[in-house]
């Protein structure tokens, strides 16, 4: 039996890639219907499901929740561009950088050609295979973590559960959902979905896979991230390479070595995109040669062999119903147009977030007002300006906070409630910061959950989050023993956390996580962090003033320091950072590296500065201490000289570090 099972499974995947990949069926529906009624038996009788078995498309038990998951290699973001001119501008870049990278390395690269593809809307996926098996499948996230959706994946019929390639990989691709599907799934009434890729998000990061199974999404795919033993020597043999292990990717794509050409395609689609059977908000431009591509280099977010040509936004009109004003964790007050319902875009638009009073008067929105939308980006409802003449009963600004009815004050440009110890909207946010993935990363805390602590329980404080009991949490709505047990496990495994983290969670005004993580990394204890003086903050690379007397003035209010040493009474242990960094004469200093290096490759000595307690940076200032200088270094060098700049050579570079 087990025997049949195998050839069951064999036959049955076989006949779906013929149906979903290759476009040519080799059995009736009705024959597929009785092979696979034929295996769902076997496995019911043997209690055994094979991991490659098709009948796990079908959707297996609900996750309590989506793990995180470290990509083997960083899925990078795309920088966009909207017309021919900013086109021609990156392809001279890519074509200035091509040159000097044959001048510095004496190496000859082929003619630039381009690849164009769609630039699908929907959600990216990033799927792991070792030895011809799906290990995993995981969302982008940031780039360097997603979450782990493989039991959503395995129930799309694109993904495939097997491949011929037996080595390591990850192939990213983008999950979407047909329109054709959208209209079917409406007309059945059993869920109203107005935008496909909203539609297709929700279903993939749905923690029932029988949710996912039942949106019918689509993937295609368009890159392979990080391979084992192979190499491509084109983007093309790339995507031949996906279409031979059974991936589907798209019919469409051209290779042009003009630009001109190239634009002349982009405008083509443009005519005819309302035709798919899908979204594609933009069109996407690889440089063909994988050499090349890779010789360009990335900047801190893009590659910049790589470009998003973004379609312009589609806009109409509608009127503005009313003016609501929400509250922020930092207790800004930000208005929120609330629309006549419109289709824009493929959803259903009625709402719109406006920027503060300024912007208001600036766009002379007012109650009754007809104004233009637009969805920038095709994701955020964004108000243009009114109509002539149809600018409706003009907007006041609040008084008071709309949440708790405190006294309000203007900050410049923004309207601040002044209540920041009892403004339950504030507590919320500030709540739902602090247990966010790059915070405290406290996994099982949703809004609801900061809604429901602040509401019902009372909570007013951060460290009131480590006082919680059972007791409290069971009576909550929703919360039964496992969500419980969970939450409060979360949150003692918190306690242990990293001191960027910690300070990320903290909510300091114009501190993010890059920020936290200089800081991090510049003083090495939380101790070292609130004792800093304002000329050392300054002195920092990418910390100016504003940012040096946003942390001076946060730990030097009473209210916050009592909060921190509560947060330390209660077990949170921010782990000291200065540990890893080995000491050398480079501490604290920024080094600039310019020309070819011999011992190693300049990514490699910029990432390993980190470990020195060092700062890479990518230009020459007077805060740069050191320069670095290998073969045919060029303006760096010569401003480094203009600065009076101590100047290394390679050798000398690694005779300070003792290596």
């Amino acid at each position: 039996m087990m025997d049949r099972m195998k050839e069951l499974v064999g036959l049955l995947n076989g006949y779906a890639r013929a149906y979903y990949v290759e476009g040519s069926p080799v059995v009736s529906d009705k024959e597929y219907d009785e092979l696979f009624d034929e295996l769902l038996a076997l496995e019911a009788k043997l209690g055994v499901v094979l991991p490659s078995s098709p009948t796990v498309r079908v959707g297996g038990e609900p996750v309590s929740t989506l793990r995180s998951h470290k990509h083997e290699k960083r899925l990078w973001s795309l920088d966009k561009i909207k017309t021919e001119g900013e086109l021609n501008e990156w392809a001279a870049r890519c074509e200035k950088l091509k040159t000097e990278y044959e001048q510095r390395t004496g190496r000859k690269l082929p003619k630039l050609s381009y690849a164009l593809e769609y630039k699908f809307d929907g959600l990216t996926i990033n799927l792991t295979y070792d030895k011809g098996e799906l290990q995993l499948a995981a969302t982008r996230g940031n780039g360097i973590t997603g979450e782990d959706v493989t039991e959503q994946a395995k129930t799309i019929r694109d993904v495939p559960l097997t491949i011929p390639f037996m080595g390591r990989m990850e192939v990213q691709g983008e999950c979407y959902m047909r329109l054709s599907v959208l209209e079917e799934l409406n007309s059945v009434g059993e869920e109203s979905l107005k935008s496909a890729r909203n539609a297709a998000a929700g279903a993939l990061r749905n923690l029932d896979p029988k949710v996912t199974a039942k949106r019918r999404l689509s993937c295609c795919y368009y890159n392979i991230g990080y391979i084992e033993g192979k190499k491509f020597e084109t983007h093309a043999e790339v995507i031949e390479f996906l279409r031979e292990n059974g991936f589907t990717v798209s019919d469409f794509m051209k290779l042009h070595s003009d630009v001109g050409e190239l634009m002349e395609s982009i405008n083509a689609v443009g005519k005819f995109r309302n035709s798919l059977d899908f979204l594609i908000d933009g069109m996407v431009i690889k440089v063909l040669d994988t050499e090349t591509a890779e010789a360009l280099g990335y900047t801190e977010r893009f590659p910049r062999g790589a470009v998003a040509f973004k379609f312009p936004a589609e806009e109409t009109t509608t009127v503005v119903k009313d003016i609501t004003w929400g509250v922020g964790r930092t207790g800004k007050l930000t208005p929120l147009a609330h629309l006549e319902p419109v289709e824009l875009a493929g959803a259903t638009i009625s709402k719109a977030t406006l920027n503060n009073m300024g912007d208001i008067l600036r766009k002379r929105v007012g109650i009754g007002a007809r104004v233009f939308v637009r969805r920038s980006n095709d994701v955020i409802p964004e108000i243009l300006y009114s109509v002539e003449g149809e600018e409706g009963e003009p907007i006041a600004a609040p008084e008071k906070c709309p949440a708790c009815g405190a006294h309000v004050e203007q900050r410049g440009a923004h309207i601040f409630c002044t209540n920041t110890l009892a403004c339950p909207p504030q507590i919320v946010a500030r709540l739902v910061h602090f247990a966010s993935r790059e915070a405290m990363n406290i996994d099982a805390f949703s809004d609801k959950t900061a809604e429901q602590l602040v509401e019902v329980l009372g909570i007013k404080t951060i460290p009131e989050l480590y006082k919680l009991k059972y007791e409290e949490l069971i009576k909550l709505e929703k919360f039964a023993d496992a969500k419980t047990g969970k939450l409060l496990a979360e949150i003692e495994k918190s306690k242990d956390c990293e001191l960027a983290a910690f300070l990320y969670a903290l909510g300091i005004p114009n501190v993010g996580i890059k920020t936290a993580r200089l800081l991090a990394r510049q003083f090495g204890t939380l101790e070292g962090v609130i004792n800093a003086e304002v000329d050392a903050l300054v002195a920092m690379r990418d910390i100016g003033n504003t940012v040096a007397s946003s942390i001076k003035e946060f730990f030097g209010d009473e209210s916050i320091k009592c909060a921190v040493d509560e947060l330390l009474a209660l077990g949170v242990k921010p782990k000291s950072e200065s540990g890893d960094i080995l000491e050398s004469p480079l501490a604290g200093k920024t080094v600039v590296f310019t020309g070819t290096m011999v011992r190693m490759d300049r990514k490699a000595l910029e990432a390993m500065m980190d470990d020195y307690g060092a700062r890479a940076a990518g230009s020459v200032s007077k805060k740069t201490d050191y320069v670095v200088a290998g073969e045919a270094a060029g303006s760096k060098l010569t401003k480094a000289r203009e600065l009076g700049i101590k100047v290394l050579s390679e050798d000398e570079f690694f005779d300070l570090l003792g290596l």
